[in-house]
C-alpha cells in the first residue's frame, strides 16, 4: 500500500494511492484512515514529501563500500547524525546548489519512516513502530564536510533532503530492495539493502534508545559507494526497487529566488 502527501485546489492532503488515483483521508496516515472525499487523479495533483518528520536521523559509513570509498573505517556502533525538517523537499522540488560550497553531492538512501512513538525499543520489536519507506537523497556539501570535521553544516542546507514520492508500507523482502542513483540517466550507484552494515530493525532500537521517535520521523540509513557531484541544470533520480522513483532538478542559489521550503510548499 502506497500513501502520499499532496497539493491539490490550494489545499494540501494525505491520501492513499489507489492506481492512478488518490483517496484523500483525514490526517496523517498510520494514526488516521478515514476517507474525506472523492478520489482525485494522480495526474492532476502535487505530490509533495509524503511525510513532515520532526527530524532526519542519517546514517554515516553504513555500507562497507562507502566507508572505503571515504577512505574511513567502519564504525563500531551506528554513526548517526542529523539534519533538519527545513531541509525536507518532495518530488520535482530543485535541490539548490548553496553559495557556500565547491561541491554538493547526491547519496541515494532507503528511508525509514516511523509510524508509532518509539522510545527504547527493542530489535525484535521494531518493525511494528515502521509505518513504511520511502526514496531519500542525502544531499551533502562534501567540502564543507570536510572542512569542518563534522556534518552540520554540510547536511542541513534548505532542499538538502528530498523525499518521496510516496511511502510504501509493504515489502515482500526489505533485504532484496536495491539502491540506485541517476544523473541525467546515468546510473552512479547500484547496491541494495542487505549490504547495511547496520540493519533497519538495529537502527530502530539503537536511535529510539537515545531518542524519542516520533510518527513521521524520518531515518536514513545510509548510502553505498558511488557518490559524487552534481551541476547546475542535472536531474537526479532516487530509485529504490520495489518502492519508487525520486526525481529533483538541480539549480544554483542565485537562479532560486531563495524560498524557503515552506514557502514553495514542499515541506
Amino acid at each position: 500500500m502506497r500513501f502520499v502527501r499532496f497539493a491539490y485546489e490550494g489545499r494540501v492532503e494525505y491520501g492513499r494511492l489507489e492506481g492512478e488515483d488518490i483517496q484523500p483521508l483525514a490526517g496523517p496516515p498510520g494514526l488516521e484512515l478515514r476517507p474525506t472525499g472523492p478520489q482525485v487523479p494522480l495526474g492532476a495533483v502535487q505530490l509533495l514529501a509524503p511525510c513532515e518528520p520532526t527530524k532526519i536521523i542519517a546514517l554515516g559509513l553504513n555500507y562497507r563500500d562507502h566507508a572505503a570509498e571515504m577512505r574511513m573505517a567502519l564504525p563500531e556502533e551506528p554513526l548517526i547524525f542529523m539534519k533538519p525538517a527545513t531541509s525536507v523537499i518532495g518530488p520535482g522540488a530543485p535541490i539548490i546548489l548553496p553559495r557556500q560550497s565547491r561541491r554538493v553531492d547526491y547519496e541515494a538512501e532507503l528511508a525509514v519512516v516511523i509510524g508509532r512513538v518509539a522510545r527504547k525499543v527493542a530489535v525484535d520489536v521494531a518493525s511494528d513502530y515502521i509505518w513504511g519507506y520511502t526514496c531519500f537523497n542525502d544531499v551533502t556539501a562534501r567540502d564543507l564536510q570536510k572542512k569542518d570535521g563534522q556534518f552540520t553544516r554540510a547536511k542541513s542546507f534548505d532542499t538538502f533532503a528530498p523525499i518521496g514520492p510516496w511511502i510504501e508500507t509493504t515489502l515482500p523482502d526489505l533485504a532484496t530492495v536495491t539502491v540506485e542513483a541517476y544523473v541525467n540517466g546515468e546510473r552512479r550507484q547500484q547496491s541494495h539493502i542487505g549490504n547495511l552494515v547496520f540493519g533497519v530493525p538495529v537502527l530502530v532500537s539503537f536511535i529510539s534508545h537515545i531518542m524519542t521517535l516520533l510518527p513521521g520521523d524520518v531515518i536514513a540509513t545510509g548510502t553505498p559507494s558511488g557518490v559524487g557531484p552534481l551541476h547546475p541544470g542535472d536531474i537526479v533520480e532516487i530509485r529504490l526497487g520495489g518502492i519508487g522513483s525520486l526525481f529533483n532538478p538541480v539549480i544554483n542559489d542565485e537562479d532560486s529566488g531563495n524560498p524557503g521550503p515552506s514557502e514553495s510548499g514542499q515541506l
